[in-house]
């Protein structure tokens, strides 16, 4: 009876997760996918560009297809005239005021043209060198190849492709063969088709976990043993991952080496916690605050990292 009980919760709380995330979605962005997918797919199939980074693209380019540069004159790139152009065009204001950009009679001429500008310039030849998968790849390339100024310009297209899951198009090209083929390796190494972020504290690279993350899903992903991410993390080896807990791939530091001498305590942290933001190792917290390990850090006090 208990068992049944207990499974019972865990359904309700998964509908619950399912239902939190999908009003999370932007309706506007949903709508966007649903219309211009299949003309992603078809450009990658022609084009060898990845349809979620076309997509991506689109989506943040146009605001769902919603600004005045995709309303008035189908833009969905942010495409400037450039030199070589000699079709319609429009005048707004970008980083610069009244800049000229590339005016088209439908969606889907943008979307051509948003392929071939990409296949016919060089600084963006490197990119077709890569996986049709590796849509984070093509993101830190486009940014890199100057297609935005904005510096979380490729950030912001991972999120997008990650949040709505726009990654799954993009082995819609694949033959049956290739397709199983990374079916397979989905099968092994799951995280290949939403690899985690790689992020810096203290010098220390960290991930951020996600919901159904496990010790030995992130020990396959980065090849480091279950024992010593418990261990780098101080945490027991019983410790169910919970989604926004900060997992350090290595061990941390003694102390902040950082300008941030001390933490001002927030409602619900916990020494450990602590540890985890700032990247030590929190037997260290306690000598450099003169404190035992049962100690329970009050509002609003002082926490010295150094």
């Amino acid at each position: 009876m208990k068992k049944h009980k207990f499974i019972a919760v865990l359904v309700t709380l998964l509908l619950f997760s399912l239902q939190a995330s999908a009003q999370r979605r932007n309706t506007a962005y949903n709508n966007y996918i649903r219309d211009y997918a299949d003309l992603a797919v078809d450009q990658m199939k022609r084009y060898k560009i990845p349809a979620s980074i076309t997509l991506s693209q689109g989506l943040l380019e146009s605001g769902a297809g919603q600004s005045t540069l995709a309303r008035r004159s189908n833009n969905h790139f942010g495409i400037k005239c450039g030199n070589n152009w000699t079709g319609r065009s429009v005048r707004a204001n970008d980083d610069l005021p009244n800049e000229c950009f590339r005016a088209y009679s439908n969606v889907k001429d943008s979307y051509e043209d948003h392929s071939k500008f990409l296949t016919q310039n060089r600084r963006y030849a490197s990119l077709f060198d890569l996986k049709q998968t590796d849509y984070r790849g093509w993101a830190q390339g486009l940014k890199k190849a100057g297609y935005a100024t904005d510096k979380s310009y490729a950030t912001k297209l991972i999120s997008i492709i990650e949040d709505y899951e726009l990654y799954k198009y993009d082995t819609k090209s694949m033959s049956k063969k290739e397709e199983r083929r990374w079916q397979k390796q989905l099968k092994k190494k799951p995280w290949l088709a939403n690899p985690h972020d790689v992020y810096i504290a203290n010098d220390i690279a960290y991930v951020i976990a996600r919901d159904g993350d496990t010790f030995a899903l992130l020990s396959g992903e980065f090849g480091i043993s279950k024992s010593k991410l418990v261990k780098y993390n101080e945490l027991e080896k019983s410790y169910t991952l919970m989604d926004g807990d900060i997992i350090y791939l290595n061990k941390k530091n003694k102390k902040s080496l950082s300008n941030t001498i001390y933490h001002v305590v927030r409602d619900g942290d916990s020494m450990h916690s602590i540890s985890q933001i700032y990247g030590i190792q929190l037997k260290s917290l306690y000598k450099l605050n003169r404190i035992k390990a049962d100690y329970v850090p009050e509002v609003g006090g002082r926490i010295y990292l150094k």
